[in-house]
């Protein structure tokens, strides 16, 4: 590989191609308008068309606090998540080209540690276009340091999806192949990409953790105590190191901790120096005699690929097509491609007009409250509308035509690849492909598993087949069944009741209901003499303490004693099988509401709760699970087809299922939990809450996905029935990143910081289950800092899970 260590982009008069100066003009009035709006301190922009600079300006300030400073040309900037693709991709398809990676290889190839729960599907190109299945970011709250620690955890890391299924823009899947690099070439990814990359190009202003020399020309971004903040720290009196200005240093927190080097983050550069790389790239891998990239990689690289349904489209590291695209303008044409950072830079490269357009600026500086979504767009509009040439028509029309062209070509493959994903072989469209739950399975299978069986079944109105049938009226009518006797749990066979049941009949079979929610929780052993075998079909909510899983650990060990099978109709858990959360339960608070020591929220399907229960348990039952087919652990109630039932009078909706393990906790202490009310679980109240002040004080923490909305109303039942209360209703606006039991915790720490006094906090233990972590709560520990006291045994959790589990 040739170098030029100084060959920069010369600047000409734009008329010489074809782009008129006068229309450029407009960009001073967008970016001083904004500026003057305080939406940023200031920013450089770079208009470069064929091959020479056409406009390079400096606007603004490059600091603001703590002393002013006049933004310049040669300004260094923390490009963010520009990192992803200058340094990441690339690098990655340098390696593509020596034949150490390819984009089909498993993850698992290079950092073989990440395998087990859908991790080996995971390729390099599902990476490269954020399909890998994992969420954004880590989870920021918890406290971790050190680019090892940042490995240890992408290893244990869950998928929200299956690989392929869905996409989401992921900082973790870059920092994954920021490694897949480290391992692939024996060097680290900012060592690497200096080698192979900055300094073959003359980019001498550009890398990761700037030297002094480049620090001093670097636009600050915030103080270390607001990039704190992202992480749920908030000192009212910071430490001095906390009050010093990150200049040169990553403002990306999940980077900062991992040292300023990683694959999503932590590049620094210039203009000048990005318009070398963009460059490059129009020249099909090359500049000034260095060639980084065959131009086959830079095609393969900028090709779009279908991400979405919606028809969403991305390159290997390039965003083309998406929610992200504002930068690209009004005009540029589908086909061209670029990318955005988080601290406000973008760069967006048209291969028709052969033009980019660079716009960088700190606009989180001073306070992480500017905004240059707009103003980038309108940047990039401007300057593709200086273009003068008539022939830049029929270029445009020809990448357009392309890129459907490319589309179409793409869709059977994402098609294909997406239905692989979330379990299916591929079915044309139009051909019903749902989920089948355990009873869907038996029906299609003509109930041989049961067949000349004498059956006693434990269900309740959500024990339905997908047409809605009831399973007792499936397996009533079932020619080689004999269903003999029925069990009732907690609310009863048809999900009615609050208080306890009694034995009675079923008015449409004429069989018994024995209740296990009476002068009993367990079936009797003269209930069970005339029995072949025992089945279970409840849908449970994914919580431990809805009881209908120690109903099902009881009717286990009954059935253990009498020597009587027992089968599990399995079903999905509604609120997915990825996430685990909350504290495992002490050991002397065993109880119908805590069956067995698991978490809060356990993320296992009924089945597979089963067998763990008889494995951990030492139950000894003759355990048969029906399993589901088509279900994937990422996949929620409402990816899967099925009908909703209420589960229980007070549990009415999905989203109520969602929140329930974390405002769930909360109901056995002195508030109302919205029983009583049309959204039970979605809103938080008493008579002594000011509304308006816990809304703003649970806002301002920031929690992952929800939003608070001070209201006041007044429950028809339950706890202050007709008292008017203040209180919050809780809205789910991401649950990618939602974790309900931490946002519990969150609501705990608020009301025992705003109404120490009138929260009864010691009964928050009663479904909470660990007294560690009420004396945690007493003592003023943040909701993040308990979380983590959770870990060691969340860990062992997670261990004994792997062996019982049913699906990928």
């Amino acid at each position: 590989m040739s170098t030029n260590g100084s060959a920069r982009l010369v600047r000409t008069h734009s008329s010489r191609v074809g782009v008129s100066s006068q229309r450029l003009a407009a960009i001073d009035t967008a970016v001083n308008a904004e500026i003057a709006q305080h939406h940023l301190p200031g920013a450089v922009v770079l208009v470069a068309r064929k091959g020479t600079i056409v406009w390079r300006k400096a606007y603004g300030a490059r600091a603001l606090e703590p002393v002013g400073e006049a933004m310049t040309t040669d300004t260094v900037f923390d490009l963010a998540s520009l990192t992803k693709v200058v340094a990441t991709a690339t690098s990655i398809m340098i390696l593509i080209e020596r034949g150490k990676v390819r984009l089909s290889d498993p993850l698992s190839n290079y950092i073989p540690e990440i395998k087990g729960e859908g991790r080996d599907n995971i390729t390099i190109e599902l990476l490269l276009t954020h399909r890998a299945g994992y969420a954004p970011d880590f989870d920021l709250k918890q406290r971790w340091s050190g680019y090892d620690e940042a490995m240890k955890r992408l290893t244990y890391e869950p998928l929200r999806n299956p690989p392929g299924a869905k996409f989401v823009y992921s900082d973790i899947g870059y920092i994954a192949l920021g490694e897949v690099v480290h391992r692939a070439s024996g060097l680290p990814l900012d060592e690497f990409a200096r080698r192979n990359i900055f300094e073959p190009l003359g980019m001498r202003n550009t890398g990761f953790r700037p030297n002094t020399r480049l620090r001093a020309r670097t636009a600050p971004t915030e103080k270390r105590r607001g990039q704190l903040s992202y992480l749920g720290d908030t000192p009212a009196n910071p430490e001095p190191e906390e009050d010093k200005w990150l200049r040169g240093e990553v403002h990306d927190p999940t980077s900062w901790r991992m040292g300023g080097v990683a694959g999503h983050a932590g590049l620094f550069s210039n203009a000048d120096d990005l318009a070398i790389y963009c460059q490059m790239i129009l020249n099909g891998g090359s500049y000034a005699g260095a060639r980084i990239l065959s131009p086959l990689t830079v095609t393969e690289m900028t090709r779009p690929r279908l991400v979405s349904e919606g028809g969403w489209t991305r390159g290997l590291g390039w965003d083309i097509d998406t929610s992200f695209s504002t930068n690209r303008g009004d005009f540029f044409p589908r086909g061209s491609f670029g990318h955005t950072g988080f601290t406000g830079t973008s760069l967006w490269i048209d291969p028709a007009s052969r033009m980019f357009v660079i716009f960088l600026s700190n606009r989180v500086h001073p306070d992480g409250k500017g905004d240059v979504g707009p103003l980038r767009g309108r940047v990039a509009s401007i300057a593709a509308g200086a273009v003068t040439d008539v022939a830049m028509v029929g270029l445009a029309h020809l990448e357009l035509s392309r890129y459907y062209e490319q589309l179409n070509a793409d869709l059977g493959r994402f098609t294909a690849s997406r239905q692989q994903a979330n379990g299916f072989a591929f079915i044309p469209s139009g051909m019903d492909h749902a989920v089948l739950t355990g009873i869907d399975v038996l029906e299609r299978d003509g109930f041989k598993q049961l067949a000349g069986k004498r059956v006693g079944l434990i269900t309740n109105q959500t024990g339905r087949d997908r047409a809605g049938r009831s399973t007792i009226d499936v397996l009533s009518k079932a020619a080689n069944v004999k269903l003999v006797a029925l069990f009732s749990p907690e609310h009863g066979i048809r999900g009615a009741a609050d208080e306890r049941v009694s034995d009675s009949k079923d008015e449409a079979t004429g069989l018994p209901i024995y209740s296990l929610y009476g002068e009993t929780r367990r079936p009797k052993p003269d209930q069970l003499q005339g029995l072949d075998v025992l089945v279970f079909d409840i849908q449970d909510v994914g919580t431990r303490f809805y009881t209908y899983i120690s109903t099902l650990g009881y009717v286990m060990e009954e059935a253990a004693k009498a020597q009587r099978p027992v089968f599990v109709l399995d079903r999905p858990n509604p609120i997915g099988g990825v996430e685990v959360e909350g504290p495992l339960t002490d050991s002397d608070r065993l109880s119908f509401t805590a069956y067995r020591r698991i978490p809060v929220r356990h993320g296992l399907t009924i089945g597979e709760l089963a067998q763990l229960f008889n494995s951990e348990g030492h139950i000894g039952c003759d355990l048969r699970v029906i399993k589901m087919e088509g279900w994937a652990r990422s996949m929620w109630l409402d990816e899967t087809k099925l009908m909703w039932v209420n589960p229980s009078p007070n549990m009415r909706s999905l989203n109520e299922a969602t929140l329930y393990p974390g405002v769930g906790l909360l109901e056995t202490t002195n508030l109302s939990v919205g029983r009583g009310t049309d959204t039970p679980f979605e809103v938080v109240g008493a008579p002594w809450i000011d509304a308006q002040q816990l809304a703003a004080y649970l806002n301002d923490q920031r929690i992952g996905g929800l939003r608070f909305v001070p209201v006041r109303f007044t429950p028809k039942s339950s706890m202050f029935k007709g008292e008017e209360c203040g209180g919050v209703n809780i809205i789910v606006t991401d649950r990618s990143r939602f974790r309900a039991v931490f946002a519990g915790l969150e609501i705990a720490v608020a009301l025992r910081k705003l109404y120490p006094a009138q929260w009864k906090i010691d009964d928050y233990i009663r479904l909470m289950g660990n007294s560690d972590t009420l004396e945690r709560l007493k003592r003023g520990e943040s909701a993040a800092d308990i979380v983590r006291s959770w870990s060691g045994s969340l860990e062992e959790f997670r261990k004994a899970r792997t062996r019982i589990l049913l699906y990928q």
